[in-house]
C-alpha cells in the first residue's frame, strides 16, 4: 500500500496576519510540519494543496496577495507537487487525482486547513475514489462557526468533523499514531 501525504490549504491567511486566522492554526501547522519531515525522510510523496479564490476580488485567498502563500513551514521543494484549487474539494477541477495515480497512491494521510470545510470535503472525495483516508485529527484546524442563534467553538466544530469522518470515510489518528503505524509498516 503506497500512502502519499495530503497538505490541504496550510496558507497564510489562516495565520496571525491572515484575513482568516484560525483557533490552534500554529498547532496544527507544527504538526504537519511533522508529517512533512517523515513523508521527505522516508521518500514518500507529499502533495501540496493552495486554495486560490476564482474570483479576482475576493476578500481571502486573492491571488497573488501574502495570504495565499503556503506558510512558511509548508514550502515544497523541487519536485513535490503543488495543487492549486478554486473549491473546498481538492479534487474538482484539479489534477490530483490523476496525480495521486500516476504516483500509484492507494492511501492518502491528510491534514490541513479547514477541518470543516476544505478538509472535510476533500477526505469524502478522496474515499468516493477508492483511496484509504487516514486523518491527522491534530494537523488540522477549525474556525469559529455561528448556526442560527447558536455560537460553536473551533474545538467543537473540529471534534464534531473528525468524529464524522471516522471509521465511515477515513481512520482519524494523531499524527504519532500515523507515524507509528508508517514505521510498523516499513519494518
Amino acid at each position: 500500500m503506497k500512502t502519499a501525504l495530503l497538505l490541504i490549504d496550510i496558507q497564510r491567511e489562516y495565520f496571525e496576519g491572515g484575513s482568516m486566522p484560525l483557533p490552534g492554526a500554529l498547532a496544527a501547522a507544527a504538526r504537519a510540519s511533522t508529517m512533512l519531515a517523515y513523508f521527505r525522510h522516508s521518500r514518500r510523496p507529499a502533495v501540496f494543496v493552495q486554495h486560490i479564490a476564482a474570483d479576482p476580488e475576493a476578500v481571502s485567498f486573492r491571488a497573488g496577495t501574502p495570504g495565499v502563500c503556503l506558510y512558511s513551514t509548508m514550502r515544497p521543494l523541487p519536485g513535490e507537487a503543488v495543487v492549486r484549487k478554486h473549491h473546498p474539494n481538492s479534487f474538482r477541477d484539479t489534477n490530483l487525482l490523476d496525480l495521486l495515480r500516476s504516483y500509484h497512491v492507494t492511501r492518502l494521510a491528510i491534514c490541513g486547513m479547514m477541518t470543516h470545510m476544505c478538509v472535510d470535503t476533500t477526505v469524502r472525495a478522496a474515499a468516493d475514489f477508492g483511496f484509504g483516508c487516514i486523518v491527522a485529527a491534530d494537523a488540522c484546524a477549525a474556525q469559529d462557526l455561528t448556526f442560527g442563534e447558536m455560537f460553536v467553538p473551533a474545538p467543537t466544530v473540529h471534534a464534531a468533523f473528525m468524529a464524522a469522518l471516522d471509521r465511515s470515510f477515513a481512520s482519524v489518528r494523531t499524527t504519532d499514531e500515523i507515524l507509528a503505524e508508517l514505521e510498523d509498516e516499513q519494518a
